[in-house]
């Protein structure tokens, strides 16, 4: 057991996707309210990891001025587990706390509310629960899973069924989805630029 420290955290911003919806685009890159959106993510984790990375497949220069980037440890776009390993490979400290990076604005409170859920269940994973549905990109992972990640990724193993065979926990957010919200179209970044000033 232990009190929430932020120091004990590594948040890992996963934006390895290939943008299928914004025409191939980087979405972490793409202007939202003025900023890259991967800016907005940065400014939402502030104060709830000791650390920050971004798993990116490209443009690791541009990604470099918000966070130290991480490559997926293979070629193409190989889905989420390919970033969540890698993170896991290079974190040093005791937990992974992992968000994606078209939710511009997730929960302040995300880190210390995983973090009572790992240590109220005693579960070396947990995994957000909005009060609709699991949201497996929004999760808290303890370092020593490392190893497990990378067979579940030679085996081609889904995120979610990898969660399950941690027999991770969850983290109940009622009420609170829109806070899990992502942008996936250039329409999605235009109501929320529009949403944000009224």
């Amino acid at each position: 057991m232990g009190a929430f420290d932020p120091a004990a955290i590594t948040a890992a911003i996963l934006a390895g996707g290939e943008g299928r919806r914004v025409g191939g685009a980087d979405k972490g890159l793409l202007p939202l309210d003025g900023r890259p959106l991967v800016a907005h993510v940065v400014t939402a984790l502030r104060g709830q990891a000791g650390h920050m990375v971004i798993c990116a497949n490209r443009n690791a220069d541009r990604y470099a001025q918000f966070a130290p980037v991480i490559a997926d440890g293979g070629p193409g776009f190989r889905g989420p587990l390919a970033g969540i390993t890698a993170a896991l490979r290079a974190c040093t400290s005791a937990w992974l706390l992992t968000v994606p990076v078209d939710c511009p604005q997730p929960p302040r409170d995300l880190a210390v509310r995983l973090h009572e859920a790992t240590l109220a269940e005693n579960r070396d994973a947990v995994v957000v629960y909005d009060g609709t549905r699991v949201q497996p990109m929004f999760a808290l992972y303890r370092s020593t899973l490392a190893a497990n990640a990378e067979d579940a990724l030679r085996n081609d193993m889904p995120v979610v069924r990898w969660q399950q065979s941690l027999n991770s926990a969850l983290a109940d957010f009622p009420m609170r989805a829109p806070e899990f919200g992502n942008l996936n179209t250039p329409e999605e970044f235009r109501q929320w630029e529009q949403a944000a000033h009224g």
